[in-house]
């Protein structure tokens, strides 16, 4: 019964973030993880879903300082159960990049993101993946939207982003959204270059 109780909640706290009430969700997903912790089997999956769905909600919410330490944990805990390379683990070491950005943290995040991230998703994934790519489109981000950038910083952006261009078209397609999308992001970081 404990059980479908607080996946009941943790369903309740995913349906209240998603039609734009976090501050309703909050509550439902705090007590949903308290209740998992306190009740739920030895499968830690459950507990790392309800973290993540936590972290977004305080996201949301602004509250990123507080967001950073549990992704800081999901991330930690998925290294220990699935091991560096899996896509969760990946996945949630993203989710840390992209708290880092939110808090201004752009070395950081460009560190994990690029020594760490993206050599566990080469390796495990391939490099015209769609999640590789997503993250190499994520290292151009950093570089681009770093208040301190250089040059340089968009140099390497605007290469990272036309290897991402190329191989989207390849295994996507010229006419698939990712790589439209990929092509606006690569037109974008050329301009700024011009203007640099």
């Amino acid at each position: 019964m404990e059980g479908i109780r607080h996946h009941t909640m943790g369903l309740l706290g995913s349906v209240l973030s998603d039609s734009g009430r976090p501050e309703e969700a909050l509550p439902v997903f705090e007590a949903a993880l308290a209740l998992t912790l306190r009740y739920g089997s030895q499968d830690e999956n459950p507990i790392l879903f309800l973290q993540h769905n936590l972290a977004s909600c305080l996201d949301i919410l602004k509250r990123h300082d507080e967001a950073l330490v549990i992704r800081r944990e999901v991330y930690a805990r998925r290294q220990v159960v699935n091991g560096v390379s899996h896509e969760q683990t990946i996945g949630s070491g993203c989710n840390v990049a992209c708290s880092l950005m939110d808090l201004g943290r752009w070395d950081e995040s460009r560190t994990l993101l690029r020594d760490q991230l993206l050599p566990a998703a080469r390796r495990s994934l391939g490099s015209d993946h769609d999640f590789t790519l997503n993250i190499v489109s994520n290292i151009a981000e950093v570089l681009r939207d770093n208040p301190e950038r250089t040059r340089n910083d968009l140099l390497e952006a605007v290469t990272l982003m036309e290897d991402a261009v190329q191989r989207r078209r390849r295994v996507f397609g010229p006419a698939h959204p990712r790589t439209r999308s990929s092509e606006r992001h690569l037109s974008d970081l050329r301009e700024r270059l011009a203007r640099a």
